[in-house]
């Protein structure tokens, strides 16, 4: 039988990036508003005197007075297997590698041990509003058949991909090139397209690859259809360094991947700091996407992300928790990090543009606006509710607010996950907040 729900609440998504459009073309928001959700699926977004005129036979009328809806969040990148070494100190990316992650991953050969930490990474990301995530395995396929086997059961739209990393890293994580195609290949066939779920080829950073692999890797996304590309680039200067050593043919850290076809539609490049102009115009050429993630970027002390640069060469954006270099998984703190690093750069956003950036922006980024990111028809029902009132501070301080931008200010610097009472995915709840 057919199903169909109308959520009466204030409602607000997006149509474009504010930075870009004039506020009229570029959000909705309906203070007296609705959502009509039939089988999972959004059927229409308004006001809610006009939605109730004419509902199907035997719609469900939730009524939430007081509490936002809007599209879920979507992290752009993230590590499943890091939760456990999550605010690691004292340390810059390239030892905190080698002291916390790289022992962490290991114990992903274990499938009991894999399916454990999935599940419990899926529920708290639902707890914190994440209802799309791009996320890295371990070397092992054992931690993508894990996370894919959680995430199905649980009907999320994922993409997750195996680390391919050859050389310079501990030899229990290395694999070869040809072992890291073959197991590749391999989960592909197994999850690739499997209800709301995709694969992303996953060398780790050109380092950790050598010239073989990532020519495997572009071998990969040629031989089959919607694959992504999930990999980090330009976090930090040691790095940098390291990669124009190891790869003296390449003309930059861009380059690296370019020359071994990398770039491109659902491609995306974690961190992407310091890039010279040339790099940006190939980004944007290629239509390859970056993943901005200030919370990690600060506490590793890599860098501050230059999101002007992405938006006049047109690249597109997303935020990315980055958990556990990040260190929270909700995307509400993320805005807060993101807006702190634009205020240091001279380049303030408003809380319009960073709510943008974990909805539409960051399904733009993935190549999934058909699907998530707004309150389109036809798009999938995943989306949250928020209420403003979630701690005695937020309460009095949300009740001074005027406008839509001054209460997301006050959600995306005061908010957590205490922010997020509901998480529905298809139409149907997955977190409740008080459940």
């Amino acid at each position: 039988m057919s199903s169909s729900v109308l959520w009466k609440a204030s409602v607000l998504h997006f149509l474009d990036d504010p930075a870009s459009a004039p506020a009229e073309q570029a959000w909705e928001y309906v203070e007296n508003g609705a959502l009509l959700v039939r089988d999972g699926y959004i059927v229409a977004c308004g006001m809610a005197s006009d939605l109730q005129g004419d509902l199907p036979e035997g719609c469900e009328i939730k009524e939430l007075p007081g509490r936002l809806l809007v599209p879920g969040f979507i992290d752009t990148h993230v590590h499943y297997p890091q939760l456990e070494v999550l605010a690691g100190c004292g340390v810059q990316l390239l030892d905190w590698l080698e002291q916390y992650t790289f022992p962490a991953e290991k114990q992903f050969e274990n499938r009991d041990y894999a399916d454990q930490v999935a599940s419990f990474f899926l529920d708290q990301s639902l707890s914190h509003g994440t209802t799309t995530a791009l996320v890295f395995g371990t070397v092992d396929p054992t931690s993508v058949d894990a996370f894919f086997a959680e995430a199905k059961k649980r009907n999320l739209r994922m993409i997750c991909g195996k680390v391919m990393m050859d050389r310079n890293a501990p030899e229990y994580l290395l694999d070869t090139a040809d072992s890291s195609y073959q197991d590749s290949k391999a989960l592909i066939e197994r999850w690739h397209g499997v209800d709301r779920l995709s694969y992303a080829v996953t060398p780790r950073f050109a380092p950790t690859s050598t010239p073989e692999q990532l020519t495997l890797a572009g071998q990969l996304l040629q031989e089959f259809d919607g694959l992504y590309l999930h990999t980090h680039m330009s976090e930090n200067p040691k790095e940098v360094e390291w990669v124009q050593e190891l790869f003296t043919t390449s003309d930059s850290y861009l380059g690296v991947y370019d020359d071994h076809g990398l770039l491109g539609k659902r491609s995306v490049f974690a961190h992407s700091i310091h890039l010279c102009d040339h790099s940006w115009d190939r980004l944007a050429e290629s239509d390859s996407s970056v993943a901005f993630c200030p919370g990690s970027n600060l506490f590793l002390g890599s860098g501050l992300f230059n999101l002007s640069k992405a938006q006049e060469t047109g690249v597109k954006t997303g935020l990315g928790t980055d958990v556990g270099g990040g260190t929270s998984l909700c995307l509400l703190n993320t805005m807060k990090d993101a807006y702190q690093v634009s205020q240091l750069s001279g380049q303030s956003i408003s809380p319009l543009q960073a709510f943008y950036l974990a909805t539409l922006g960051g399904a733009r980024a993935l190549h999934l606006e058909n699907r998530i990111g707004s309150f389109k028809p036809g798009n999938e029902a995943d989306f949250l509710v928020l209420d403003p009132t979630a701690t005695p501070m937020l309460a009095f301080r949300s009740g001074k607010t005027k406008t839509i931008e001054e209460l997301l200010g006050v959600l995306m610097v005061m908010g957590d996950d205490r922010v997020i009472e509901q998480t529905i995915i298809m139409g149907q709840v997955a977190h409740g907040r008080d459940s």
